[in-house]
């Protein structure tokens, strides 16, 4: 068994023994980020399909080498304007929506019949260095993504604060499951929850997560 793969295997079983939501399972996003197609690879030959990317440029040129395997990319970084049809072209799913201009401009870039699955993302730690609304935004935000057409609000992200304090963390945490569950209420589309990632995802997954983005636990460092 290859390392990646017992990585992949290892981390499952741990997101499925510590899933506070047992009637359902928990997505696991490979962020494969500063990866060779070759580490990638070796993710889909272990059963794996589901890859994260912070570049869309980086993400482009690893897809253009694996057409022939059906993957579910997810955009997991910071969204440039001018990067909107880009993205909205190569990927599934993007987690990182912060701003009413990008939701416009992935709606309006989107060709695909099926919509373009949306996260949007919170700067839950309220750090001037992240990206992501405010606590306060997320209604407004929210609302307006609800009547696209060519997107689908599935959920919140939110990188939570680089701490080992995890009093600190829970507090992120419960906040961010509080606002997801009235969003849940308001919106039929809502059932995804991504925090945690490989130093936090098994305190994420505890405090309500379903979907953890995990990068150097399953490839090791870049």
């Amino acid at each position: 068994m290859s390392l990646i793969k017992k990585n992949i295997h290892n981390i499952t079983n741990e997101l499925k023994k510590n899933n506070s939501q047992p009637d359902s399972a928990i997505r696991l996003v490979a962020v494969s980020k500063g990866q060779g197609q070759k580490k990638i690879l070796e993710a889909l030959n272990a059963g794996h399909n589901i890859f994260g990317e912070n570049y869309v440029q980086e993400a482009i040129d690893k897809q253009k080498g694996l057409t022939d395997y059906k993957i579910e990319w997810h955009f997991i970084g910071p969204i440039q304007s001018n990067k909107c049809k880009l993205i909205a072209e190569n990927f599934q799913w993007v987690q990182t929506v912060d701003r009413i201009k990008v939701a416009d401009k992935l709606n309006m870039f989107n060709t695909d019949q099926t919509p373009l699955n949306i996260c949007i993302q919170i700067n839950i730690s309220n750090e001037d260095t992240k990206s992501g609304v405010k606590i306060e935004e997320i209604d407004a935000l929210a609302d307006h993504i609800s009547t696209l057409d060519k997107l689908k609000l599935r959920g919140l992200m939110a990188i939570p604060s680089n701490t080992s304090e995890d009093k600190i963390l829970m507090n992120e945490y419960m906040q961010l499951k509080m606002i997801y569950e009235n969003l849940k209420f308001r919106y039929s589309t809502i059932d995804t929850l991504s925090i945690g990632m490989s130093n936090d995802y098994l305190l994420a997954v505890e405090n309500g997560s379903n979907l953890v983005r995990i990068g150097s636990k399953i490839f090791g460092s870049r």
